[in-house]
């Protein structure tokens, strides 16, 4: 066995890069990688990029150049260990050395081609050798199209890794694309990768560019690597991917999620499944079916709408408009009242007229939407959106974000408030929260309608006297409660737990 390194990993961005965090630690530690959690207690601090839009480039850069502070303490013999400092994932992806040349203080920039053997990249560097930083390409065009030449082709594809012989702890491989996985940090939830890359050419949206064409995981070692977290202790997964809609159609069978869910919801040890990201234009009768009428499978629907304005979708080359869209939260909400529905919008794009900014004010408006993001547009370069005219200026731009973003506010107020009087399951994730509520705080959780990190919260507090548990044990980490919602505070909602039918302790036992 080679000399034992140690190696943090900071990651940035959206639950596909944790998920690539976490195959990347696999790797790492069954190469005899100590993984640790802090960069200034490893000798290799792993900045996972994200290269999405300006603000979450910023924060990549910011976190680069505090790990670079890191390495720089500790050359100068201030008790730092950091050695060296290397950059990996979307932004490392999409400019390669022009990131490099921008930033010295990384001592090597990788791409998605690097993953494979990023052991061997990390122990070279520490040895003193010098790695040449990744040369970007356009990735939509390393793949065929073909099904069987997709599976077969000698390309690096983040979350199709194979390793045998892990040390505890470590996902085992199930196939020959089987993932690598080791989990960087406790709780009942985790995501999952369904695939990675996109092939739909939004106008505003460069993913495609730097993660190239849509790859489907096989549904067996999909399967597998939710058993394996199942059994690290994992209550909740989230399925994500650029577009879990189109999961399934570079194997063959556009319908294949609708065949997998219930699949997953077999798994022994896992009570939630989520889906995330699924395209408006995309969903079918079959899918909607299954996500709002298979147990254990939440019926959350992240719509990617974007916008509602027919002429602002074109020219984004979307489809929809608003009454198509508020007819199929109408078929959503026919099949499942309760559904939760989160969406992000992009307002100031090229173009869009006060006309169609009423447009989607009136979609808001009807929709009752749970969660809302809204951005204002900016370009990103390399996107056809960016050779746009009839650009506007940023100053309107603001306004218009400031006033939508207004009024999305005031309706998740007012959506989550329709909540109050509904029962709902609810993912204990903390017990000792640092909230206030009225009544004595006991539990943090979250509802089939919420999302981590994304869709706020359930506050559980203790009962009113005579509403009470009957002395039932404290809530813990991990266990499902049975509540019902008492209060709403902003997009947060307050909750009690429901008494037992048949009395007793009202939280459900070993979940």
């Amino acid at each position: 066995m080679s000399e034992r390194r140690t190696v943090a990993l900071v990651t940035l961005g959206c639950a596909r890069n944790e998920v690539d965090s976490e195959e990347l630690a696999g790797r790492l530690a069954a190469d005899g990688w100590e993984l640790v959690d802090d960069a200034s207690d490893a000798e290799v601090a792993v900045v996972n990029t994200c290269g999405f839009v300006d603000a979450a480039k910023k924060d990549s850069v910011d976190a680069l150049l505090e790990a670079g502070a890191l390495k720089s303490a500790a050359a100068g013999s201030d008790g730092g260990r950091t050695r060296a400092v290397v950059a990996v994932g979307c932004m490392a992806e999409r400019y390669g050395k022009e990131l490099a040349d921008a930033l010295p203080e990384a001592d090597a920039v990788l791409g998605f081609d690097d993953y494979a053997d990023i052991s061997t990249r990390l122990r070279t560097i520490l040895s003193g050798g010098v790695h040449a930083p990744h040369i970007p390409r356009d990735r939509r065009k390393l793949l065929p199209l073909s099904p069987a030449d997709r599976q077969n082709a000698d390309v690096a594809l983040p979350g199709h890794g194979t390793i045998t012989d892990l040390p505890a702890g470590v996902a085992p491989a199930s196939g020959p694309r089987a993932p690598l996985r080791r989990r960087l940090g406790g709780g009942p939830v985790a995501s999952v990768k369904l695939a990675s890359g996109c092939d739909r050419r939004c106008t505003f949206c460069a993913i495609p560019s730097f993660r190239g064409s849509f790859v489907s995981r096989r549904p067996a070692d999909v399967l597998a690597e939710a058993r394996w977290l199942a059994g690290e202790g994992v209550k909740e997964i989230m399925l994500v991917s650029e577009n879990n809609t189109s999961y399934g159609k570079d194997l063959g069978d556009i319908r294949l999620l609708e065949t997998l869910l219930p699949e997953l919801a077999a798994v022994d040890g896992l009570e939630r499944i989520r889906v995330s990201y699924l395209q408006p234009a995309e969903m079918r009768p079959g899918l909607i079916d299954v996500l709002t009428g298979t147990e254990k499978v939440a019926p959350y629907f992240d719509l990617s709408f974007q916008h509602s304005a027919p002429a602002v979708l074109r020219a984004m080359r979307r489809f929809g408009d608003t009454d198509r869209f508020l007819d199929l939260l109408a078929t959503i909400r026919g099949k499942a009242p309760l559904a939760g529905v989160r969406s992000n919008f992009i307002v100031g794009f090229p173009g869009e007229t006060e006309a169609d900014l009423a447009e989607l004010e009136r979609f808001l408006t009807e929709a009752r939407l749970d969660a809302i993001g809204v951005f204002g547009y900016s370009d990103e370069e390399g996107t056809e959106a960016a050779g746009y005219g009839d650009k506007h200026d940023p100053e309107l731009i603001a306004e218009r974000l400031a006033r939508v973003s207004g009024l999305a506010e005031e309706l998740i107020t007012q959506r989550a408030e329709e909540r109050v009087g509904e029962h709902a399951r609810v993912l204990i994730e903390s017990v000792d929260p640092d909230e206030e509520a009225e009544g004595e705080v006991l539990a943090v959780g979250r509802g089939p309608h919420q999302a981590p990190e994304t869709d706020g919260h359930v506050i559980v507090v203790e009962p009113p006297a005579g509403h009470g548990r009957d002395g039932g044990a404290e809530p813990r980490v991990g266990q499902f409660l049975d509540v019902e919602i008492i209060a709403a505070r902003g997009v947060d909602l307050v909750a009690v737990v429901r008494p037992p039918a048949g009395g007793g302790p009202a939280a459900e036992a070993g979940r």
